[in-house]
């Protein structure tokens, strides 16, 4: 029986009622005792790392994740994280960049209801997690949710409130759990080298989403302001032409701040592809920029936070590591 090790972080799993509404408050041991079957699946220890409001993680929350999965690396065969659904997909992403090349799995659940409801889909997606994780040929980041197991890099939460609130943007699902039974959709490559913990996050990333009739002004501010600049752009990606004229000047400054531009898209399958439309392909061909093709974004976003962390400044290395795959997250 394999020996797991369930790091909760906070989440509606974990939540009970308060005057104020729904806030994390069950401790890992009264979670387990919801699902005693767990028991029967694998060898069970926890560990506490935060008890909140997924909207409220930021690094620091990941780099004590991170660190609670590093000095216990060695004693488990596999970790399950509880998470908040808002940003699990973030800490999904964050993680699959934070903690590379591990042949042990490492899985995110959470839930849309808490865990003390009857009609709750917390101990389905929880002993779901126990069983994928302590299957053999599972390996690295993923999300099991709903019945579904994600690669970390390509989860993205699509529904507010229903069970199947995540999907895989992008890239087929990992497998299917139906019934306490994995049925596996591609088979997982296990990963090659020594596990890598990482610890420094960039925050000087800022994302600005295009709307019709933007202001121009945003552009030079945050120009001036961030290390790296993500646009969520219309269709398959490019520059409004109520933006062009204030881009172009932004873009030709020379300026000690800015390390890179990426384009991105708003809409959540398929893609960017700026060579389609004039709007994208002229601005491409004149300016260094970075397209996220099939990345999902939050991926895009915590690379990014990665590999400006490691202290990278080189236009030309940040692109060559961006496009570089790691768990899955990029088929350019």
């Amino acid at each position: 029986m394999k020996k797991i090790l369930l790091i909760t972080t906070g989440g509606t799993l974990a939540c009970g009622e308060t005057e104020n509404g729904l806030a994390p408050s069950l401790t890992a041991e009264e979670i387990l005792s919801y699902i005693p079957k767990a028991e029967g699946i694998c060898h069970i220890e926890t560990l506490f790392v935060s008890n909140i409001d997924s909207t409220n993680v930021t690094i620091s929350h990941w780099r004590k994740t991170v660190k609670a999965i590093e000095e216990n690396y060695d004693e488990f065969d596999g970790f399950v994280i509880t998470h908040g659904t808002d940003t699990l997909a973030y800490t999904a992403s964050a993680l699959s960049y934070m903690i590379q090349n591990s042949p042990k799995p490492i899985v995110l659940t959470g839930s849309q209801k808490p865990i003390t409801e009857k009609d709750t889909d917390a101990k389905k997606n929880l002993l779901d997690s126990f069983i994928y994780v302590s299957a053999d040929d599972s390996y690295g980041v993923s999300v099991v949710f709903g019945g579904k197991v994600i690669v970390g890099t390509r989860a993205r939460k699509e529904r507010s409130k229903s069970f199947n609130a995540f999907s895989s943007t992008n890239y087929p699902y990992k497998a299917t759990i139906e019934n306490g039974e994995i049925k596996r959709i591609f088979t997982e490559i296990k990963p090659q080298g020594e596990i890598e913990f990482f610890y420094n996050m960039s925050d000087s990333i800022c994302t600005l989403k295009f709307t019709p009739n933007m202001k121009p002004e945003i552009l030079s501010y945050l120009f001036k302001n961030y290390d790296c600049l993500i646009f969520e752009s219309f269709g398959v990606g490019g520059i409004p032409e109520y933006l062009l004229e204030t881009f172009y000047e932004e873009m030709q400054k020379p300026s000690e701040k800015i390390k890179c531009v990426v384009i991105t898209t708003q809409i959540a399958n398929e893609g960017s592809d700026m060579e389609i439309y004039a709007v994208g392909k002229k601005v491409k061909e004149e300016f260094k920029l970075i397209e996220t093709y099939d990345m999902n974004f939050e991926a895009a976003y915590t690379k990014l936070m990665w590999i400006l962390g490691s202290g990278e400044t080189d236009y030309e290395k940040i692109r060559e590591k961006f496009y570089s795959p790691i768990n899955y997250d990029i088929m350019k």
